[in-house]
């Protein structure tokens, strides 16, 4: 009942999206909101929407989201749009703190003012839920704002975007949700030492610190994580969380349930063809072998055969809608193997959207196969069929069975 509840709701807002924000600031702010998927982090497990609380986990330690509704005490009641717009823009909070770069300023700094303040005209219309912040568990020293001022210095580009004139207006609108309020290289881009996301070259991929997923390079060129990717795929993906190369696992999944499956395919467009856009990567060094990879992978083909050919097929091209293809899927061959250890022990599990209601899953190994087992059927899958990918060893495999959802 609830999928089928929460699909009638994508349908309307999906339909809805355009017509309702033209004139709209509420609606407008609502439906960029959504873009920028702020309820995911602004709202804990059975909690009231964006009334903040949920932990954003990160290696220095778990910083609790604030509270976004408009009550005085505790969320947004006092600041100004001018507020919104600072912190938004700037990193700086109501009192004039230093934001945490959790929130990611770093590239909500592009959007436009007309845009914040549509936002913050939808978040003063939500009903106000007292919610007092909590403190952060952030280690000593990460937890002082003063440091922020030399992060900044180093890691941080003020500036709303600016649109490229020998670009389409697609591409550039593509690039605006892309790098700003979809902040997609949050995610998709490796973290320095310090927990800055790597831009150059821009979104491409990285595992994403504590929660222990990979998020792929999204260039659809050569050597790229989405090479042999057509915008088409792209769409499909964001919209309904499958496409013919995989399924959304893990993180992603959540932004296509909360995020992109509400984007209008306008929108969904443009950002399609800003990633078809990016450049080619250099070729990847050739991994380092591990011990006895031929034997393990020669043993992972009799568990595939066992466990995984009758839902992905002998020759790894899935079954249809229903079972996804392990033949050049993104997921198996990104470069660590941490996504295929994980959805073979924890489960796949994709997100139910309009455009697919009842999505199939994929039930969880761990208790089934041993680490020795995982290791062989995820080395056979990363090598069979045109996969080239590296060997896991089962070191890799108890590493990733320790971290959460592993």
């Amino acid at each position: 009942m609830r999928i089928a509840l929460r699909v009638l709701l994508a349908a309307a807002l999906i339909l809805g999206a355009a017509a309702a924000q033209a004139d709209d600031p509420v609606a407008r702010g609502r439906y960029l909101a959504t873009v920028g998927d702020c309820v995911s982090c602004h709202t804990t497990r059975n909690g009231s929407p964006f009334a903040g609380g949920r932990v954003v986990a990160t290696p220095f330690g778990g910083i609790p989201s604030p509270n976004l509704t408009p009550d005085r005490a505790t969320g947004l009641g006092a600041w100004s749009a001018d507020d919104f717009y600072r912190a938004m823009h700037e990193g700086k909070g109501h009192d004039d703190e230093s934001l945490y770069p959790a929130f990611p300023f770093t590239s909500y700094t592009k959007l436009t003012r007309v845009d914040t303040d549509a936002i913050f005209a939808y978040l003063k219309s939500l009903p106000p839920v007292r919610n007092p912040r909590t403190e952060t568990t952030l280690r000593f020293p990460y937890r002082m704002r003063s440091l922020m001022a030399p992060w900044r210095g180093w890691f941080f580009d003020e500036g709303e975007y600016v649109p490229d004139p020998a670009r389409s207006a697609a591409w550039n609108r593509g690039a605006y949700l892309v790098e700003g309020l979809g902040h997609c290289n949050e995610c998709h881009a490796r973290r320095n030492s310090f927990g800055a996301p790597v831009t150059d070259p821009i979104l491409a991929g990285g595992i994403i610190p504590v929660q222990n997923w990979y998020a792929p390079d999204l260039s659809m060129a050569a050597n790229g994580g989405l090479e042999g990717w057509t915008e088409t795929d792209v769409i499909e993906l964001l919209k309904t969380g499958r496409s013919s190369h995989g399924v959304a696992l893990g993180p992603m999944a959540e932004v296509v349930m909360r995020s992109t499956q509400y984007v209008t395919d306008t929108d969904l467009a443009a950002m399609a063809t800003y990633l078809a856009s990016l450049p080619g990567r250099a070729p990847r060094p050739t991994p380092e072998a591990i011990p006895d990879a031929a034997d393990l992978a020669a043993r992972g083909e009799t568990v595939y055969a066992k466990q995984c050919a009758g839902c992905h097929a002998v020759d790894g091209r899935g079954k249809g809608a229903a079972y996804p293809p392990l033949d050049r899927n993104p997921s198996v061959l990104d470069p660590t193997g941490i996504n295929t250890v994980r959805a073979v022990l924890s489960g796949g599990f994709a997100p139910a959207t309009a455009g697919n209601p009842r999505p199939y899953s994929m039930p969880p190994f761990s208790q089934r196969l041993t680490d020795d087992e995982v290791a062989a059927v995820v080395t056979y899958i990363r090598q069979a069929w045109s996969n080239k990918a590296a060997a896991v060893s089962p070191n890799d495999v108890r590493a990733y069975r320790s971290v959460p959802g592993g």
